[in-house]
């Protein structure tokens, strides 16, 4: 007998939600909840005048707050000064601290680890601190210092290698998707040579008949045959450039570097004020080419600052992207396909430009020179 599918149905929902975030934050706390469980008879015999019950309540309440390091991480991690200097119980600011650096990133870990070690130290001078958790001020900071810093850094270590997936995982949809531009596009351009020639070809059929009908009556109609022919051939080449690429254009440079900027790389734009005037083809292959640019400073150098320019020169447009060189290459090697530069460089290539991406000096810099069409 086939089981039923009700069962079925119930144990597919489980299994989604026990690999879900969620339930990733529920065992953070429970097993939160469970390290400082193991505090509970010291906590009764030397910090606290608190039972082993309503320690243990205390903790449970202090863990659940775990759940929420998602969305307000200084939630849990106000919980945990606040177990620091009534209880004296370090457990809980490590996964607090881990939390910041996993979904803030580095800024924010390192201004609550900072903040840790001052509200800490205050805490270390005042009546009551156990002689189990320093004694002295050096065997303070031993033990202090090691936990924030140490619980930070993985945290931030993590909220890299989520960057670096994330990167790739639109890396690919941004291939999925030019994948069908590309053939939008070609299938836009064999449209407009075909039909563009028919009505050009049309244009002048009814040049040449309002020529030779001059004078006569029907000269108008041959000359306004030829003028909607005319139209029709600028509203096609319009709608082709329109309908055969969605992708943003310059205007959407800001955007890219406000989210290059919350991954850790500040972005420098300088744009050229003429280059407004770019068709929207040559402005989607500089966004494209742009944005693979800052895709790769985040994988390759993260956190250093990225320039941006775009400047005009006679019948040419110029795009330069500049990045300096990490001292040190990453602790793990990015994740990549190595085809970015490839598909820049088609992508120019195909607007009659030419890309050349090299290492000067300490940077790493993509240089572009493409027709403007503006002349």
């Amino acid at each position: 007998m086939p089981p039923s599918p009700a069962p079925l149905t119930l144990r597919r929902c489980v299994d989604r939600w026990a690999v879900s975030p969620p339930a990733m934050d529920v065992v953070a706390a429970l097993f939160s909840f469970g390290l400082m469980v193991l505090d509970v008879p010291g906590l009764a015999r030397e910090d606290n005048s608190l039972p082993g019950w309503a320690a243990a309540l205390v903790f449970a309440a202090a863990a659940s707050t775990l759940t929420l390091r998602r969305r307000v991480p200084w939630v849990p991690f106000v919980v945990a000064m606040s177990m620091l200097g009534w209880l004296h119980e370090l457990t809980m600011i490590q996964f607090a601290l881990y939390s910041l650096g996993r979904f803030r990133g580095r800024r924010t870990a390192a201004a609550a680890t900072a903040l840790y070690v001052v509200v800490a130290y205050v805490y270390f001078n005042l009546p009551g601190w156990p002689d189990r958790h320093g004694d002295t001020l050096s065997d303070f900071l031993s033990l202090v210092l090691p936990i924030g810093v140490l619980a930070a850094g993985v945290g931030i270590a993590a909220y890299r290698q989520d960057l670096v997936a994330a990167l790739e995982v639109e890396r690919r949809a941004s291939a999925a998707r030019q994948a069908v531009q590309e053939e939008r596009i070609q299938v836009g351009r064999d449209v407009h040579d075909l039909v563009g020639r028919e009505l050009t070809l049309l244009a002048v059929r009814a040049e040449v008949l309002a020529v030779r009908a001059r004078g006569q009556a029907h000269q108008q109609d041959f000359e306004e045959l030829a003028d909607t022919a005319r139209r029709a051939h600028h509203m096609l080449n319009e709608t082709i450039v329109r309908r055969t690429d969605d992708t943003p254009g310059l205007d959407g440079l800001a955007a890219l570097a406000e989210e290059s900027e919350q991954m850790g790389s500040p972005v420098r734009l300088d744009v050229d004020a003429g280059a407004k005037g770019l068709s929207p083809l040559r402005q989607a292959a500089v966004h494209r080419v742009v944005r693979e640019c800052l895709t790769n400073a985040a994988k390759h150098a993260p956190g250093l600052p990225v320039t941006v320019a775009i400047t005009l020169d006679d019948a040419d447009l110029h795009l330069e992207v500049r990045n300096p060189l990490p001292a040190t290459p990453p602790d793990r090697a990015p994740v990549s396909a190595g085809t970015g530069l490839l598909s820049m460089s088609e992508r120019v290539t195909t607007m009659g430009g030419t890309l050349h991406a090299t290492r000067t000096g300490d940077a790493y810099v993509v240089r572009a020179t493409l027709p403007s069409g503006l002349r």
